[in-house]
């Protein structure tokens, strides 16, 4: 593993290409994979986020990665690491993932996060990685168990960047760098 990307049996997780763009604007404007957003992105919001996604990677060497399937050089989605945006009830590095519908229910959301997770802890150093999705996305929720990660209702919280709905109740999953046994790896 190394800043630059990341390679597991199936997907590689690297920076962001120009080739990236039109898919990824895709993604964005497709209802049922923003289903658990407030909404859809233009393609210039959509353009604007792998600005910032590149950037990160660039300065930090991790971040946000394009994923795409290995044996075809598809673009999927992304996955990664980011630390926790300010104005949250809780700070750390988040794990997060996002793949478009012909991607889901492959595995791939799971592979890529594991990925992810033993970067932060191998890598960073990290003591804990979290993750975070609204309530209801139940998809999401399992790819985190799947991981590991376990959530303690407590933490759970309206997101202030999300209008008041049904999308707005968030949860908090973490799983602690001890906390990985052979399916973390």
């Amino acid at each position: 593993m190394s800043g630059s990307g990341i390679r597991t049996e199936r997907l590689l997780l690297r920076e962001w290409r120009a080739s990236d763009l039109e898919p990824w604007a895709a993604m964005n404007a497709d209802p049922v994979v923003r289903e658990y957003f407030p909404g859809t992105l233009t393609r210039e919001q959509s353009d604007a986020s792998v600005a910032g996604f590149q950037a990160d990677l660039e300065r930090r060497g991790w971040g946000w990665w394009a994923v795409e399937v290995a044996a075809t050089g598809e673009f999927i989605g992304f996955t990664g690491l980011d630390p926790v945006e300010e104005g949250m009830p809780f700070d750390g590095v988040e794990a997060g993932w996002r793949l478009a519908r012909p991607a889901w229910g492959h595995g791939y959301a799971t592979e890529a996060a594991r990925a992810v997770v033993s970067f932060g802890f191998e890598e960073l150093g990290l003591a804990e990685v979290l993750a975070v999705t609204t309530a209801t996305n139940l998809r999401s929720r399992a790819v985190m168990r799947r991981l590991g990660m376990t959530r303690d209702p407590a933490d759970d919280f309206d997101d202030p960047d999300v209008p008041e709905g049904p999308l707005r109740r968030s949860v908090v999953y973490r799983i602690g760098a001890g906390e990985r046994g052979p399916a973390g790896r």
